[in-house]
Order: C-alpha cells, then sequence, then structure tokens
C-alpha cells in the first residue's frame, strides 16, 4: 500500500491505518497526493506505546472506531509532547467508554448522530476562526453533528439547518472533521483537500508548492512497516480474540526487571519477584476486555506536561537507595570529602562492632556454645589445638587489624591516598564479614518474617508441593508468613464475595491449607491482601489476557476506578490501576472481602499492602485520585472540582492532598474496627514506604504515623530494601528511631534479591543490634541453599525451643526471654573481665539487674495491669542508671553498650503493645 518509491525529505505527517478505513484507503491517499505533503504510514496494529506513533508533528486519524486503551495512552502521550491531531468520522466510536471519553478529551468532543441527508457546510457564526472562512471550505457534505465537550473547544464549522449544529471542532491541538475523510459518498475529493490542507497549516506552513510523496521511513525503526497487520490489542465491541505476545517479559513489579531465558517448564513466577516465563491458561477470562468507563468532566483542553519518568514500586526503591548511597570503588583516586571520609570509618567501626556483638551472641547460646564460656582472650592464650580456637585467634587479629585500618583512614585521606583508602577499606569490609558467625544461633525470640508470594504458591500445585514449602520456611526459623492471599483482585481462595479465583489455582484451596501448614509447625499466618491495586498488567501477561485488563474487580465494577489527571486508570509508565478509595461501594466491597477471609479462616491477621495512591509527581504535573465519587465529594466540600487546581494554588492542593489522604486513613481505621469485632487477637500489619513523612503524604497519599498514633495497625513494615548495610541502615534507622509510632511495632523489610548471604546477615545483625523486634524478609521465592543454611544454623528450628515465643503474639513473654539473653551476655563478659563497672556499682547492677528479671518473669506470667506497672517501674530505674554503670565500658567499647541500651529500648517497647494488644483486650 506505500508508494513504491522514498524520497528523501522527512515526513511531516503520520496516517494510521486499521481495518476501520481499510475500505477508504485509496480515496484517503488520494487525498494525501492531492495536497501534496510528504507523509508516512502508521499500522494501528504496531502502535503498543506512544515511540510507536513516531515523531512527525502532525497524525492524521481517519476514521477509526477501535482503539484500544494501550494506543489511546500513547496517542495521548504522545500530544501531551505536543504532538497535533487531526481527526475525521466517528473516532473510537466502538470503543470501550474509557478510551471514548479519552479521545473526547482530546479532540474536545465526540461525534454525535449522522445526518439523514448532505447539508451545506458553513462558516461559524461566532467566533469564527480566520483558517476556516475561506469560501473554498464550504460545500455538500453527508455527516454528523457535532458536540463539543469542553469549555476551550471552538467550532470552526456548522450545518446549513435549523439551530446551525457543530460541523467542526477544533482545540489547541486538534482538528476534528465531522464526517469520513475520503469517502466519495460524504464528501468530493477537491473538498476533503482542502479541508486537510487548511488543517495542516494550522499547524505547519506547507511550501505554496509541494510535491506529492511519501517518506516510508516513520517510525525510524523500519522502513517499511507492515500495512496489512491488525492489532495484537485490539479491543472491539464486541471483543475479539487477543493473541499472547511471542516473548512475554514477566518483569517483578516489586524488582528491578531482568530478561531471562524461559525455563523449559512453566514457572508461574510470582509478578512481585523474577521475571519467569509461563504456561497460559488455555481459556483466557472473556472479561478481560472489559474496562472501567472514565467518568472525567473536565471543560479543558489538554496541555502538554512535561516529559518526566514515572515512579513505580523498582524506581521509588533505587531512587531511595541512591538518596542514601555510600559507595566505594576500588582503584578511584577521586577525593573524598570529610563528610565521606568519616561516614567511610564510622562504616567501618560499626561493622566491627556488629561482628563482635554476633559473636558474642553465639556465645551464650545453646550448650554446645555456652560450654566454652571463656572469653575470647582466654581461649587464645590455650592450645590453639581446636579449630572454635584457631577461628577465636583469628578473630580477635582480625579485628585489631581492622580497628587500625578504621583509625587510619583519615590520615591517608588527608593525604591525598585515596585509592589506598579505598581499598584498605574494601580489604577490611571483606575480611570482617569473613569473621561473621554463619553457622551458630545467635537469633533472640524476634519477629522473623517472610512474604509467601502468589507465583511461590502457584508453583507448589497442591498442599504436598505447599508442605515442603513450609517445612523449608520452618527449618529456617521463620514464625511469620504473610501469605498473598488478594493478588490483582484475584483471591488465591474460592471466594464467594470476590469475582474470581486466581485462575492459576486449580482444584484445591492453598489458603485453608498454609493456615493448617503454619498451625502445625508452630508458626502464625497472616492474609497479605492487596488493597487499592486493583490489577497488574504483568500478572495480565502471565494469563494470559489483554494487558490492559483492569482486573476482575473493576472489569466488573467499572465506576470504582481512579484516574489521573488525564484520565489513565494506570498512570503513564505504572503497571497497575487502582480502586477509588472514597467510593463507599469501594471500602463495603474490601471490608467484605476482609471479613470473609477472617470468618472462614483462621489466619492470625491481616497484612495490608498497595494501602496507597499510585505514585505521583505534582510538580511535574502527574497527579492521581480523580475518581468519580472522589471528585464529587471534593467538590461538595470546596465548591471546587480538583481537576481544576494545581500545585500551585497552596491551599487548595493542601486540601485536595489532604483529602486523598484522609480516604486511606479512615480505610485502616475502618479494617481495623472491623478486624477487633471479628477477633480481638488479629494483627493488622501494612507493608508501607519508608520515604520521608512529607514527601511520602505528597507522593503517595501513605501516612502510616497516624494510622501507628491512633492503634490503628499492629506491625508497620516498611520496605527498607537496599543492597548494602550502610543504605539499609540510613533507610531504616530514621524509623527505628522515631517516636510518632505509638505502641506499634517496627518491622524492616530486607529484600533478599541480589544480596549475598553474608549480606542478608549483615543486614540482620544491624537489626539485632537496634530496637527493633523483627524483620521481614521479601520474598519466599528468593530463598535458596545458601540462605536456607544460613537461616537453619542462625535461627533455625534445629537450636530453637519449642517454647520460644512470637513478640507480636506474646509481648510480654518476648521481653522476658529477651531481657534473659542480656543477662547472659553481661554474666558472660564479666565472669571474663570485659565488662568494667566501678566496684562499689557491681552490687547495685546486679540487684537491679535481677530485681528486672523477676518483674519481667511475673508478668509473662500473669500479664496484669498491676504487673505490667511494677516491670516498667523496674526497667525504667534500671534503664536510668544502666548509662552511669557503663560509664567506662562505654568508652572501651561505645558500639556494644549501645546495642545494649537498644535492646532494653526493644523490652520497653514490647511492654507498650503489650499493654495495647494483651493488658486493654483482655
Amino acid at each position: 500500500m506505500l508508494p513504491a518509491k522514498a524520497v528523501t525529505e522527512a515526513a511531516v505527517l503520520s496516517v494510521v491505518k486499521s481495518q476501520d478505513n481499510a475500505n477508504q484507503w485509496i480515496g484517503i491517499t488520494k487525498r494525501l497526493e492531492t495536497v501534496g505533503v510528504r507523509y508516512c504510514v502508521i499500522p494501528l496494529g504496531s502502535v503498543k506505546n506512544v515511540a510507536d506513533l513516531g515523531k512527525p508533528q502532525v497524525l492524521l486519524l481517519p476514521n477509526i472506531e477501535t482503539l484500544t486503551t494501550v494506543q489511546a495512552i500513547a496517542l495521548k502521550e504522545w500530544m501531551n509532547r505536543g504532538g497535533r491531531l487531526i481527526a475525521s468520522g466517528p473516532v473510537a466510536s466502538l470503543s470501550t467508554p474509557g478510551v471514548r471519553h479519552l479521545l473526547r478529551t482530546l479532540l474536545g468532543g465526540y461525534w454525535g448522530f449522522s445526518l439523514n441527508a448532505a447539508q451545506e457546510l458553513q462558516p461559524a457564526k461566532t467566533n469564527s476562526q480566520e483558517w476556516a472562512t475561506s469560501q473554498e471550505l464550504f460545500g455538500k457534505v453527508v455527516g454528523a453533528v457535532m458536540i463539543p465537550d469542553h469549555l476551550h473547544t471552538q467550532i470552526a464549522a456548522v450545518w446549513n439547518s435549523p439551530d446551525h449544529p457543530a460541523a467542526v471542532l477544533t482545540t489547541e491541538q486538534s482538528t476534528f472533521l465531522g464526517w469520513r475523510l475520503g469517502t466519495d459518498t460524504a464528501s468530493t475529493a477537491d473538498l476533503d483537500s482542502i479541508w486537510l490542507k487548511a488543517a495542516l497549516n494550522r499547524y505547519l506552513k506547507l511550501p505554496t508548492t509541494t510535491v506529492p510523496g511519501n517518506a516510508p521511513n516513520c517510525l525510524s525503526a523500519t522502513a517499511n512497516p507492515p500495512t496489512t497487520q491488525t492489532s495484537r490489542l485490539s479491543n472491539t465491541n464486541p471483543p475479539q480474540r487477543v493473541n499472547s505476545p511471542k516473548k512475554p517479559n514477566l518483569a517483578n513489579s516489586r524488582n528491578q526487571p531482568k530478561r531471562v531465558i524461559p525455563p523449559k517448564k512453566p514457572n508461574l513466577a510470582n509478578s512481585r519477584n523474577q521475571p519467569k516465563r509461563v504456561n497460559s491458561p488455555k481459556k483466557p477470562n472473556p472479561s478481560a476486555r472489559v474496562k472501567p468507563q472514565n467518568p472525567r468532566l473536565t471543560s479543558t483542553a489538554p496541555k502538554p506536561v512535561p516529559k518526566v519518568k514515572p515512579q513505580n514500586f523498582p524506581e521509588a526503591i533505587e531512587q531511595l537507595q541512591e538518596a542514601v548511597r555510600l559507595d566505594v570503588i576500588p582503584d578511584s583516586n577521586r577525593p573524598i570529602d570529610s563528610k565521606d571520609a568519616f561516614a567511610l570509618q564510622q562504616e567501618l567501626e560499626n561493622l566491627i562492632g556488629r561482628v563482635e556483638s554476633a559473636h558474642l551472641a553465639a556465645s551464650v547460646h545453646g550448650a554446645s556454645s555456652v560450654s566454652n564460656t571463656q572469653s575470647l582472650k582466654v581461649e587464645s592464650e590455650k592450645s590453639a589445638s581446636t579449630q572454635i580456637e584457631r577461628k577465636d585467634l583469628s578473630l580477635e587479629q582480625t579485628l585489631a587489624q581492622a580497628r587500625e585500618v578504621a583509625k587510619n583512614i583519615p590520615v591517608l585521606i588527608a593525604q591525598k591516598n585515596y585509592a589506598l583508602a579505598r581499598q584498605q577499606w574494601l580489604n577490611t569490609k571483606t575480611t570482617l564479614w569473613q569473621q561473621f558467625p554463619l553457622n551458630q544461633r545467635i537469633a533472640q525470640p524476634e519477629i522473623r518474617s517472610v512474604w509467601l508470594d502468589r507465583g511461590t504458591i502457584v508453583n507448589a500445585g497442591n498442599e504436598a508441593g505447599l508442605a515442603k514449602i513450609f517445612d523449608r520456611l520452618s527449618q529456617a526459623g521463620i514464625n511469620t508468613v504473610f501469605f498473598e492471599t488478594v493478588n490483582a483482585s484475584y483471591t488465591i481462595y474460592p471466594s464467594q464475595v470476590a469475582p474470581q479465583q486466581n485462575p492459576l489455582i486449580k482444584d484445591w484451596d492453598p489458603l485453608e491449607v498454609a493456615v493448617k501448614l503454619a498451625h502445625e509447625r508452630g508458626m502464625e499466618l497472616h492474609a497479605w491482601v492487596w488493597t487499592f491495586a486493583a490489577g497488574n498488567r504483568r500478572h495480565n501477561e502471565i494469563i494470559n489476557v489483554s494487558p490492559d485488563y483492569p482486573g476482575p474487580v473493576l472489569a466488573a465494577n467499572p465506576n470504582w476506578a481512579n484516574y489521573d489527571q488525564s484520565g489513565n486508570i494506570i498512570p503513564v509508565g505504572q503497571t497497575k490501576p487502582f480502586l477509588d478509595p472514597a467510593n463507599p461501594e469501594v471500602r463495603q466491597y474490601l471490608l467484605k472481602l476482609y471479613a470473609e477471609i477472617v470468618t472462614r479462616y483462621q489466619v492470625d491477621g491481616i497484612h495490608l499492602d498497595y494501602i496507597r495512591y499510585p505514585f505521583q509527581d505534582p510538580l511535574a504535573g502527574r497527579t492521581y485520585g480523580y475518581g468519580k465519587v472522589s471528585r464529587e465529594q471534593f467538590q461538595q466540600q470546596t465548591g471546587v472540582d480538583p481537576l481544576n487546581i494545581t500545585p500551585s494554588q497552596r491551599d487548595l492542593w493542601q486540601k485536595w492532598t489532604a483529602f486523598r489522604t484522609e480516604q486511606v486513613d479512615s480505610f485502616v481505621s475502618e479494617v481495623s474496627q472491623m478486624l477487633k469485632q471479628k477477633r480481638a487477637n488479629l494483627i493488622l500489619s501494612v507493608a508501607v514506604f519508608p520515604l520521608p513523612e512529607y514527601e511520602r503524604v505528597q507522593k503517595i497519599q501513605q501516612h502510616w504515623e497516624v494510622w501507628a498514633r491512633r492503634g490503628d495497625i499492629d506491625l508497620i513494615v516498611p520496605m527498607t530494601y537496599a543492597l548494602d548495610t550502610p543504605r539499609f541502615q540510613r533507610l531504616a534507622q530514621p524509623w527505628i528511631n522515631s517516636t510518632q509510632l505509638g505502641s506499634t511495632l517496627l518491622v524492616p523489610g530486607i529484600r533478599l534479591l541480589s544480596l549475598s548471604t553474608v549480606g542478608a546477615f549483615d543486614q540482620l545483625q544491624l537489626l539485632r543490634d537496634l530496637p527493633v523486634s523483627g524483620y521481614a524478609l521479601f520474598a519466599a521465592e528468593n530463598f535458596n541453599t545458601e540462605f536456607d543454611g544460613l537461616f537453619s544454623n542462625t535461627q533455625g528450628k534445629i537450636q530453637r525451643s519449642k517454647n520460644e515465643p512470637i513478640p507480636q503474639r506474646q509481648p510480654f513473654r518476648t521481653a522476658a526471654f529477651r531481657y534473659a539473653a542480656l543477662q547472659k551476655e553481661w554474666q558472660f563478659v564479666r565472669e571474663n573481665n570485659q565488662l568494667s563497672i566501678p566496684a562499689n556499682k557491681i552490687s547495685a547492677f546486679n540487684n537491679q539487674s535481677q530485681e528486672l528479671q523477676n518483674y519481667l518473669n511475673q508478668l509473662a506470667a500473669v500479664p496484669t495491669a498491676s504487673n505490667l506497672i511494677k516491670a516498667r517501674n523496674a526497667l525504667n530505674r534500671f534503664k536510668f542508671e544502666f548509662r552511669i554503670w557503663m560509664s567506662v565500658e562505654i568508652k572501651e567499647n561505645p558500639y556494644q553498650v549501645k546495642a545494649w541500651e537498644n535492646r532494653l529500648v526493644t523490652i520497653e517497647r514490647l511492654l507498650r503493645y503489650g499493654e495495647r494488644k494483651v493488658i486493654n483486650n483482655s
């Protein structure tokens, strides 16, 4: 269909071809040849993103009635970048409601109804546009009455009939002709060509003498794009079959997308983890072509938006890491400033402290290690005849050398010997890592949780397969499992509330099985649910449905959808549509769904994920939250449609941000109240972003400090994912040190993907030396043989007492256990002359230490308010005196003293949590 001979000049016009205008194509190309403009042809089926629309300045959309959501979004993005659009005919009239509304926004109106006979075109009677006043433009045409849909839409021509209805609509970026261009029965070729040339002259200065021609290299990717290809994403009414892509990239929405070689056997990977190729179900969900209707009522024409990279999960985590990075590049002689010099020295000293602390913990755990309860110094004086003794000696030497390096780093930097400073730092870090006791139990009672992802559940296949996973987790010492129960609106179990069970689950109930398996092994099972995220394009690819399928809930309830400022339910560059948190039907549905889970299954809690809005960047014009109900409610409160305000209107914008934030805050409160009514002992936890508070509220409307202070939630699980321990500490410590979290326990998240075994251990040891009650590992899919060995040896069931408490369930017993471990450490170092306490203070230290242990044991055995008061008073007295007792020791071993103080703070936080969960609920 393309002209055989190409011309050298670049095209200035792109023309879209599809099945809709194939029968009119000869007439369309005839008009283009008459105009003489150089153009290229874009097959609609090849349009999957904005890049597929190419670089020409103007796009002609002649008589295209069927567009998919993906294609409409690409068109909108192309116009946001400055592109101009000429359209004709009933554009998008056979598309889904959401696409029709988006095209109305782009074109300023829509094809209303066809006229029965030819009508005379006339210039607009008012606000006539100079370009549309030439007498040549007016003649008889068979067209339709056009309906303006925006305040800034102008009428360029009208029909010569009663009321003079609109025939041609324009906006700043578009021209919309009210007839089928290129159709001889609608208009003559001359009249079409004159209108087409006039419209082009709105945006381009065409030469007075033009050479008919075509520039086939339109997209720069191919010189001859196929013209007969039909869209594999076609979404027509009635729906057409969607072919699965040849090479799906099942990228993880929570991890960095990677291209992988498909395995021989299908691996139904978790969409939150590493991408894996899977077999699609034989019968795709037929509702995959249903999309929500966009309720936009805006009366403004589209405006260009600055080009920015939208944030989704991986990019947000990467940006967090970048903000706190401490990279040490080998052999680099780049100058190191004083701030970085201090950071390098401090991190090395902290690592030395973590190694010593881990060995101390290992020394007082279990009979196998406690039998050698001699100090490292005493052991070194004995005959080095055992492996343990040789290692201890090596440990002392390593620590001594590491301290010398840490002390010498500022000297090397002052001498501008930057490369040597970096090399010594890296070598010392490696040597210290080799000294971690990775084969000895060190863990105290703590929350050891893991996200058990949908992909791993699906791969299990049946109860026997899932039992192997729980055996593995139990062996690793995991005591709390966040079991992915609702993902992209699909339930993992057969629900009577949700519209559809995940199609990858066949003939079994994983949730029922998981609860049984967890409880048999002394573990807690918390149902992990996606809250406001309603779908996932990557999951769509796995189950072989249309990429723009919004998920079963939005497909069944399109009015529940949320939108960005341009009418997209999925923000550009992201992968998930969201529900409107302000919609009472949405809230009622979710509460009913969670009530079903906790009523039908003996789960131990609910774990809320995606309890937020999608990522936004208000300063770059990327905003979200314009669901129909949200807009109506906000307008009722303020008299202003939020679509008409911008961040520059500070007071109004702050009200709009506060309104959206409150929708999330109040829903968390409703979930909390519902769970308390169903079962008072249920645990409510939340997976949240560790962005700074103000930035987080502005970008995702997630104000979890409020939920914590109100007592709505029990566990906060910040996704403090980092590739090294310094970044992890800089992400996690502000929240660990926060005094704004009430009685809620903080459980930092660690992402295992791309972490080495010793790197993961280092992050765990850091948490064990900070005032934290545990951690969460993301995710079960990333467990491997090395991690299995590490966790089994250092915290696993091989050496774990069956009576070891789980903090969120037995906080008072946990406090007593953890304090007993502290006492063992103090006894160990005192017996080996490694704890310097003034002689006149030893008696007071011993007495108050034992008194505190007695009160904590009494509280654990009989959890009453009076016993809690006694234990708390004893703890406060002990903490007050502790720094005095340690006044000498803190000069010699500041890291260890601080770690002990942190563990006392952990006990204090467990008592505070227990007061709310145990005392007040009893």
